[in-house]
């Protein structure tokens, strides 16, 4: 007997389940069941699952009856005539919804030439296969499938224009590509989208050759000179506020330029740049960590009453300051108030960055690499005709990924350049025989590769060089983002150990394995400054072992419990002396044996 579950709830048995299941489907093709049934027989468990809750992903498919798909060709003319809709064909139940499940009871033909009498349904289209992401690709179906993930996570990360009204907008950081372009090699959904109107990336010309080992381990090496031409160049706007809130007792943050006397007071320098409101002036140039908004808040929310009484009038500087190691321009400053009617300041600044070395890029095939050489045009290998590649990357990023569709892509874009027109790199689609043949017209070889030159000698290069039009895009992880390194700094209150972090100028984590390098490298000694970064001084009872109490109005130091004055200085690291306070707030008693 085969189980029966509804929406995972167990319903009952049945003996006949291929019957079952067929009469169930039948009935939903009539319209007797509702079409958000979705149907599947797991023969290896012995059970029929019958799914009708919400949250399942479903997609549309061709429903094929005895080896024919359900939509005619009188019907496909009917739909460029517009008398039928995509309505019309689910209600009809020639398009069928079908969730993962169900999905794998069916068989489901690619195309229409490829039908038989053993298919189940049809793909509308096989591009459908793919998602969005994904679909986007250039000939996705010549990669591998890990690439296309890797593509897809990729397209997401790229910088672009993300937004055609980015000017009216404060979002809190944007990345914005100066020079982007469509590109050359393009799948159907780029349009279907909006993303030609919206596009990530640039078309470069791509040379796959090794550099000198520059471009070793996926690196790339670029042209310095395509760089200065706006290659890759973008814009980095961030946005940050201040609001002046009101504290009960009457008192209020003000805004404006601080008074001398007010505590925390910068220098009159810092405060140069601000006009007599207390704000920055758009189109200002700022170094980081200046101030942006002038602002004091109270010291301590006292009341006004007791201010008078005690004769305190004491505020503390609290000014709104770019980031560290931002030196950007002021975009635009933006006045407004919230719904309680405190005042809000946004001030957004913008960064122009240009590609340096250790910048991300990437290509539509899960490609990416970092920037690890950027050489002057004159010492690029160039072909007979001195075109010299935008970027070089390495041979030995193909064979083991596979990804074909990178190389079909790059004599596509060479195709497309060269005739002035877009090429369809849409999934399942593309027609290599066509683009071979239409190069060789061109007067190039039917592969792509040409004789390429040293740059650095003149000397020729003993093998020809693939060299063609590629799409790249900048990726918005930046070395200028991520730099990071710290002397002396902040401590955090709690541990005293260097705080957390990049943006509170935090300490790096160096652990058992950073230390096994540097002993490795024969640089044991500079362990020494390494593990001490909360090294503290603990009295501690010899009689005892726990902490002694510092008396500081008498002057003296003597052990909570046997009141004796036996003390011994203990080196240790704050974080262990914290371990002690907790477990003892936990009624343990951790004794410390001290010996000479």
């Amino acid at each position: 007997m085969t189980e029966i579950y509804l929406d995972g709830i167990y319903t009952g048995k049945c003996d006949n389940p291929e019957k079952l299941v067929q009469t169930l489907k039948e009935k939903r093709r009539k319209n007797v069941l509702p079409p958000q049934l979705n149907i599947a027989y797991h023969k290896e468990k012995g059970e029929i699952q019958l799914n009708l809750d919400g949250g399942r992903v479903r997609r549309p498919v061709i429903a094929i009856e005895n080896g024919k798909p359900l939509l005619t060709d009188e019907m496909l003319k009917d739909i460029k005539n517009n008398k039928l809709t995509w309505k019309d064909l689910i209600d009809q139940n020639i398009i069928e919804f079908l969730d993962a499940e169900e999905e794998e009871n069916a068989y489901i033909a690619t195309t229409r030439e490829t039908v038989t009498e053993e298919h189940t349904h049809l793909e509308i289209d096989p591009i459908l296969i793919l998602g969005i992401a994904a679909s986007l690709l250039a000939y996705p179906e010549k990669d591998r499938g890990d690439r296309l993930n890797y593509g897809s996570r990729m397209i997401v990360q790229s910088t672009g224009i993300y937004l055609h009204n980015y000017l009216l907008r404060d979002d809190t950081t944007a990345h914005l590509l100066i020079h982007a372009q469509r590109p050359i090699v393009q799948s159907q959904t780029t349009v279907a989208t909006g993303l030609s109107t919206h596009p990530s990336g640039q078309n470069l010309i791509i040379a796959i050759m090794p550099y000198y080992s520059y471009n070793i381990e996926d690196s790339i090496v670029i042209n310095k000179s395509s760089l200065e031409r706006g290659l890759g160049r973008s814009l980095f706007i961030r946005t940050h506020l201040t609001e002046a809130r009101r504290y009960w007792g009457g008192q209020e943050d003000e805004i404006g330029i601080p008074d001398p006397e007010v505590r925390g007071y910068k220098s009159e320098e810092e405060y140069s740049m601000l006009s007599e409101e207390g704000i920055i002036s758009p189109e200002t140039s700022v170094k980081d960590g200046s101030v942006l908004v002038g602002k004091t808040s109270p010291l301590r929310f006292l009341g006004i009453q007791k201010e008078i009484r005690m004769g305190i009038k004491d505020r503390r500087e609290n000014s709104l300051t770019a980031s560290k190691g931002e030196s950007c321009t002021v975009e635009k400053v933006i006045l407004t108030s919230t719904k309680d009617g405190n005042t809000l300041i946004k001030v957004s600044v913008r960064e122009r960055k240009i590609p340096e070395v250790g910048d991300k890029f990437a290509s539509r095939h899960g490609q990416k690499g970092v920037i690890g050489l950027v050489v002057p045009e004159e010492n690029m290998p160039f072909t007979k005709d001195g075109t010299t590649p935008d970027i070089i990357i390495n041979p030995h990023a193909i064979p083991s990924r596979m990804t074909v569709g990178q190389l079909l892509e790059i004599i596509a874009g060479k195709k497309g350049s060269l005739e002035g027109k877009e090429q369809d790199g849409t999934a399942f689609k593309g027609n290599v025989e066509e683009i071979r043949t239409n190069l060789k017209k061109l007067g190039f070889r039917d592969d792509g590769k040409e004789r390429m030159y040293n740059g650095i000698n003149g000397e020729i290069i003993e093998a020809p060089i693939l060299i063609g039009m590629g799409y790249y895009q900048r990726l918005y992880h930046m070395v200028s983002h991520k730099i990071h390194a710290r002397s002396r700094g902040p401590v955090a209150l709690l541990t005293k150990q260097p705080t957390e972090g990049r943006s509170k100028e935090g300490g790096l984590r160096f652990g058992e394995m950073e230390k096994d390098c540097l002993i490795a490298h024969g640089a044991a000694v500079t362990l020494k400054e390494r593990f001490s970064s909360d090294k503290t001084q603990i009295q501690i009872c010899k009689e005892c072992g726990i902490t002694a109490i510092h008396d500081r109005i008498k002057n003296k130091i003597y052990c909570p419990l046997c009141k004796g004055s036996k003390i011994e200085n203990v080196e240790m690291s704050y974080a262990f002396k914290l371990l002690l306070d907790e477990l003892r707030s936990m009624l343990i008693y951790p004794q410390i044996v001290t010996e000479n």
